[in-house]
């Protein structure tokens, strides 16, 4: 009964309404009594109620009644944040078609544009929607407008709603039956399933979320991963209604989820296919995803060392339904045993930072964020460096490259020239642009209004879209620019490494690699950002930022002085005078027989690391 099928997911920027409308879903189908409702249902993470923001992707079964006929729509509500593209091109390749939504009020935005290519390169059937119709002071017009140039169609076939009154949503299901194609597939031919996510059940093992693309699985059978020949039993099967409801099986075009008996947290892999052992020759496997390249790295230290193995066991758990998570184990002189980890941007390191606290009550000190660096040695050899003290000698290296960004940013056109600058700043290199707007009906692109809006490609440094280039894109766009951005390419560039010397010994968690222009007021604001958070010694104690033999930057804290006059209760100033000498010479003497060694806090790694 495939042909009752429709698969179909929900695309759009951060917050223009996606959970909202998938609310609506559910209460138009009855999937969750009215009783049982509440805001962002299929947000299941507590952390994305308080960000309102969906991080995972989380696919829900619901029945619909279209003139008469019963049909299964299976929905797949997708993050928005460009951090979790990953996570939208994993529920695109599960499914057949897409909702393409928009905010009524602030139109076509950055990440609407990359959702939309993901969409088109998997030839999804895409249905366009507006949303948040209800609001004042929207421009509608200008929206349906930019909506209809985008995709080329007519403005009257894109659907009007408000997921927040219910206004439009029976429309958009309807349009759903009519223009999703129905799911493709043999259910008599050797089982063929699509792996896109997983979680991890203490009692019944590891649990994946799959679509069926071929044939049909129930409880009992053994079934293979076909990237890594992994072997399991089925326990159970089911659909997403949208806690886990068990089925007698799952067929052809059905999302669902299969509890297998594996322990190993590794034998499973988001993309694999799953077939069963019931026919002698094993299917094709099924073209998967590219993999996540992680663009950000950084050292995951537990602030209490014997917490390594507890850290290790929870990574590996999020690695199973967050597959570009990526880990390996590093040790710091200064820090103990830890991980170096890579991630996807800046957001989704602070929510695996989040997901670590809250759910494995795990305390984390987190070195600086960097990206991946390319070494070419002089004897033709190449080797990636994921962290400065990795910086090989400086007369063996031919060249080092650094990963660049291709970026997109939509802003109003009157913002145009203060971003072009600001991008400059970064290093950026102006590539093309493009107007969405109609001169004829916004004004011209230099009018008072600056009603056109202008789509700016650029190419990035992706070390520095790291530090804070997005908080001043928003800065001086008045917070009407957003951006989407990905990898280009890696290319020659000018870096060194950094070094951060206390007491005259360099701290190896201090040490960062940095444009050779920019070394100075890196290590000017390290330095000073040091002084004010190390406690004082007995001894005075030096703080310097050296490139090389070099020292580019120093402060000094001073040494704690005791207060020796405190027992004085009178008398000549000869007497004070004569105690404070005596201190002084002392200290002196102190400074000597050579300074001692400072214990740097944890304190001091996140205040000095915390870009």
């Amino acid at each position: 009964m495939s042909f009752l099928i429709r698969n179909f997911c929900i695309i759009a920027h951060v917050d223009h309404g996606k959970s909202t409308l998938a609310d609506r879903f559910l209460e138009l189908t009855k999937t969750i009594p009215q009783n049982k409702m509440q805001p962002q249902y299929l947000d299941r993470m507590p952390l994305e109620r308080e960000r309102g923001i969906t991080i995972k992707l989380q696919p829900v079964t619901m029945e619909y009644a279209s003139k008469g006929v019963s049909y299964m729509l299976n929905l797949i509500d997708t993050p928005g944040h460009v951090d979790f593209s990953y996570e939208v091109s994993r529920s695109l390749a599960a499914v057949e078609g897409a909702i393409l939504l928009v905010d009524a009020g602030q139109g076509v935005q950055a990440q609407t544009l990359a959702n939309l290519y993901l969409a088109r390169q998997q030839d999804l059937a895409v249905i366009p929607v507006i949303n948040k119709i209800d609001l004042p002071n929207i421009d509608l017009e200008t929206s349906k407008r930019d909506l209809s140039n985008l995709l080329k169609i007519s403005p009257e076939e894109i659907i009007l709603t408000s997921a927040k009154t219910g206004v439009g949503v029976e429309k958009i299901l309807e349009e759903v039956v009519k223009k999703v194609p129905p799911p493709q597939g043999n259910p008599y031919q050797p089982l063929r399933a699509l792996i896109f996510d997983s979680v991890y059940d203490e009692y019944r093992g590891v649990i994946i979320f799959v679509r069926v693309f071929d044939g049909q699985i129930k409880a009992g059978e053994k079934i293979k991963m076909l990237a890594n020949a992994a072997e399991a039993e089925v326990l159970e099967v089911g659909i997403f209604a949208p806690e886990l409801k068990k089925q007698d099986n799952l067929s052809v075009g059905q999302i669902g989820y299969i509890v297998t008996s594996l322990k190993e947290i590794d034998k499973t892999r988001v993309g694999d296919t799953v077939t069963d052992l019931k026919f002698s020759t094993l299917p094709e496997i099924l073209a998967g995803y590219q993999e996540a390249r992680p663009m950000v790295f950084a050292g995951l230290y537990p602030q209490q060392g014997a917490y390594i193995n507890k850290l290790r066991a929870a990574l590996q758990k999020l690695k199973l339904n967050d597959a570009s998570l990526f880990f390996e184990p590093e040790r710091s002189s200064a820090l103990g045993f830890g991980f170096r980890a890579g991630f996807l941007g800046l957001l989704h390191l602070d929510i695996i930072k989040e997901r670590l606290k809250r759910e494995f009550n795990i305390d984390l000190v987190i070195t600086t964020p960097s990206v991946a660096y390319q070494i070419i040695y002089k004897n033709g050899e190449e080797e990636t460096m994921h962290r400065a003290q990795e910086m090989p000698d400086p007369s063996q290296v031919e060249k080092i490259l650094e990963p660049w960004a291709k970026v997109e940013i939509l802003s109003p056109t009157k913002h145009v020239g203060a971003i072009m600058e600001l991008v400059n700043e970064y290093k950026g290199r102006f590539v093309s642009i493009e107007y969405l707007g109609d001169p004829s009906v916004d004004g011209p692109v230099n009018g008072p209004t600056g009603g056109q809006r202008a789509l700016i490609h650029y190419h990035i440094p992706f070390a520095l879209l790291l530090a804070d280039f997005y908080d001043k894109l928003k800065s001086v766009s008045s917070g009407y620019a957003s951006m989407s951005y990905d990898f280009l390419d890696y290319e020659s560039a000018d870096v060194i490494k950094l070094d951060i010397l206390v007491a005259e010994e360099p701290v190896e968690a201090f040490a960062s690699i940095v444009y050779r222009d920019d070394a100075y007021f890196h290590g000017r604001r390290i330095v000073e950002k040091l002084k004010k958070v190390l406690p004082k010694q007995m001894f005075e104690v030096k703080i310097q930022a050296a490139l090389g033999g070099k020292i580019v930057a120093a402060e000094r804290l001073p040494a704690i002085r005791k207060d020796v006059t405190a027992k004085l209760y009178g008398g000549d100033v000869t007497r004070k005078m004569k105690l404070l000498n005596k201190q002084k010479k002392g200290k002196k003497k102190m400074m000597q027989r050579g300074v001692g060694k400072v214990d740097i806090p944890p304190e001091a790694y996140l205040a000095v690391l915390k870009k």
